[in-house]
């Protein structure tokens, strides 16, 4: 089911992915340069309906615009909080979520917003070649329970790179900002899907 919602920053689409029991929501937006077709997206909201998570894939305004470029933070931001009443009205607690860009805006609402949790996919440390722009405080700043899912390779923060703090991380081998594995690689892309996967379907068992 697919749902148009109303921002202060233009129109946002959710497609839904429901759960038979859920217990728990997973709201998750896409990166600046991409949108919900993500690969690790669409594993998510393929695998997580069977373990009671309902799965909502949020279309940020300016993607739903047909966009190429990403507006500036505090506009995501202001996206973000106009789809959270829709992703909240099921009633259940809701896990804030996003891959790249959309992981910074989940973390920095996430304490404003509710959220029971975040889970940051590819979350940008820093651009590429630039670790001394870095953007741990955001990730720091959370304030909730937090996932970090990183690619082995991501050229914006490898897990070695990442801060110590009040979060989980999970090395996806190999993987760049996308999750994709190289050919040479000791595990295929389908293996790398399967680490994201049920690494989140484990946590999210330990958030109700």
């Amino acid at each position: 089911m697919t749902e148009i919602i109303e921002t202060d920053a233009g129109a946002a689409r959710v497609t839904w992915h429901p759960a038979k029991k859920a217990r728990l929501v997973l709201a998750v937006s896409h990166g600046a340069g991409g949108g919900i077709e993500a690969r690790d997206l669409q594993a998510l909201a393929a695998a997580l309906p069977a373990h009671g998570v309902t799965v909502a894939l949020v279309e940020q305004p300016w993607r739903v615009a047909g966009k190429k470029v990403a507006p500036a933070p505090k506009t995501l931001d202001v996206g973000w909080r106009g789809i959270w009443p829709a992703v909240a009205k099921p009633g259940l607690p809701v896990v804030s979520g996003g891959r790249s860009a959309g992981a910074r805006v989940a973390c920095r609402t996430a304490t404003e917003l509710g959220a029971a949790a975040v889970l940051a996919l590819s979350f940008p440390l820093h651009p590429p070649g630039k670790p001394e722009k870095t953007r741990a405080d955001e990730l720091l700043g959370a304030g909730v329970p937090t996932l970090v899912v990183q690619g082995g390779n991501d050229p914006f923060g490898k897990p070695a790179e990442f801060p110590r703090g009040e979060f989980e991380l999970v090395e996806v081998p190999y993987g760049d900002h996308g999750f994709a594995v190289p050919k040479r690689a000791e595990i295929g892309q389908e293996e790398a899907l399967e680490i994201i996967t049920g690494r989140v379907v484990e946590w999210t068992r330990t958030l109700g």
